[in-house]
């Protein structure tokens, strides 16, 4: 994949057309502030693509937003079969395109096809795709920080690969404090939605959890309309921690010793999920008990 990037306005306006001439056009695959996201084949292969031309705007003056390099450069560098691939980039000022490989809808938009949730053998095996994925990104000091159904493509039905790295970010060690407005709030773990800077991986672990669960039950487990009322809804079904099961939580910024007290309710079933969940996100269990040497 190489990026192009041009001097002169008739330079980008060759470049841009020479580089649409690659592509015959389709429909409008989604649209929002970003700009639009199109449907495109390659004329040299006659493969479909997935086409996303954003308008920088008033971005424009201080050039490329920064979520847009962050995830070009992540992708240039994730290559793996539940990543998604990104196969060509066009930069002029005002514009950028990404050009990904198509692939046929979301996790979101699959489960509401089918009605809800999954059977215990899809959501096995996206589970371990998933988990696939994100072992490869940690792997790489990469953490996602965005990771929901809607992020997550799915092929055929039988295919799982992460997608939307525009909030992804390196890491190093020691972890540095980070901004903790990240993670859409369904997905976002306690200690972020309290306000917590300082965090790691096992952020992505929690959207994984939540994941899980959500495949498995139809439904999200923590669907606030607002960061703490999510709090609440975590608090509700899995009770409201305390410095004794959670040292040093009264220390985060936006903990409140005044919080309603839920107790732990080890029955309630969102709760048995979650567990479950979480269990099935530690990658060598996973491994070892549900996906024998030599399984998909």
């Amino acid at each position: 994949m190489e990026a192009a990037f041009f001097e002169s306005d008739a330079s980008f306006d060759e470049a841009k057309q020479a580089f649409k001439n690659q592509y015959e056009m389709g429909d409008v695959l989604g649209e929002g502030t970003y700009g639009k996201v199109l449907k495109a084949r390659c004329r040299q292969t006659g493969l479909f693509r997935a086409m996303k031309q954003m308008k920088l705007g008033s971005h424009s003056e201080e050039g490329v937003p920064s979520t847009a390099i962050r995830e070009v450069a992540i992708l240039k560098e994730l290559q793996h079969e539940n990543i998604v691939q990104l196969l060509d980039v066009f930069c002029k000022p005002g514009e950028l395109i990404l050009v990904f490989e198509l692939l046929n809808s979301d996790l979101k938009k699959y489960m509401r096809s089918l009605g809800g949730k999954l059977t215990p053998h899809q959501v096995c095996d996206f589970s371990k795709q998933l988990l696939t994925g994100i072992e490869f990104c940690h792997a790489n000091r990469i953490i996602h920080r965005d990771l929901k159904p809607q992020n997550l493509l799915i092929d055929n039905g039988t295919v799982l690969k992460i997608a939307d790295f525009g909030l992804a970010r390196a890491f190093s060690l020691p972890i540095p404090q980070y901004t903790h407005e990240v993670v859409t709030v369904w997905y976002r773990p306690l200690e972020i939605l309290l306000g917590s800077k300082l965090y790691s991986v096992p952020v992505d672990m929690w959207g994984v959890g939540c994941i899980v669960a959500e495949m498995a039950t139809g439904a999200p487990l923590f669907a606030g309309d607002s960061e703490i009322d999510t709090a609440f809804k975590i608090f509700q079904k899995l009770g409201t921690p305390n410095e004794t099961i959670w040292p040093g939580v009264s220390e985060l910024p936006d903990f409140k010793a005044t919080f309603p007290k839920w107790q732990h309710n080890s029955s309630h079933g969102s709760a048995k999920y979650l567990r479950f969940s979480f269990a099935f996100a530690s990658w060598g269990s996973c491994r070892t008990t549900c996906f024998p040497r030599g399984s998909r």
